[in-house]
């Protein structure tokens, strides 16, 4: 019993050829429809991002204007509690002094505490050395 391997196309059908060029062809088409969908996500992510880093740019300013009124606002509780104004107004100046000389000490010791990544480092060198020797002990195949 022979079996015929020959490929015989029915009247009306494609080639695999055909069929190969037109998978390709959609194949290509559906990509590039996808990268320009991920391009119109990506734009419309960055546009509300910025949008929404702006607004917190905006919120930020607001609330140091109002930090300004606030105070204001403290000092002149303080003269209404009989103290002279220029009193008022010094200790909110010392109040004020003393929370930035706070967070300044907090944050040089927040930036003491920064290391270069050592263990990275010396992963890196090992990997340098190995490399460096693995090449200089395989004879050269050059003709």
């Amino acid at each position: 019993m022979t079996v015929n391997h020959t490929a015989t196309q029915a009247p009306g059908q494609p080639s695999i050829g055909t069929l190969v060029a037109d998978a390709s062809s959609s194949f290509s088409t559906l990509l590039h429809g996808e990268i320009e969908l991920a391009k119109l996500e990506i734009k419309s992510s960055v546009k509300n991002a910025g949008t929404g880093a702006g607004m917190f740019a905006a919120a930020a300013v607001l609330v140091v204007f109002s930090l300004i009124f606030g105070l204001i606002a403290l000092a002149e509780g303080l003269v209404a509690l009989h103290l002279w104004r220029w009193v008022a107004y010094l200790i909110v100046f010392a109040l004020l002094i003393l929370l930035a000389g706070l967070f300044g000490f907090l944050g040089l010791r927040k930036v003491k505490r920064v290391k270069a990544p050592q263990q990275t480092i010396d992963t890196t060198k090992s990997t340098v050395t190995a490399l460096r020797q693995a090449t200089s002990h395989q004879p050269s195949h050059r003709a």
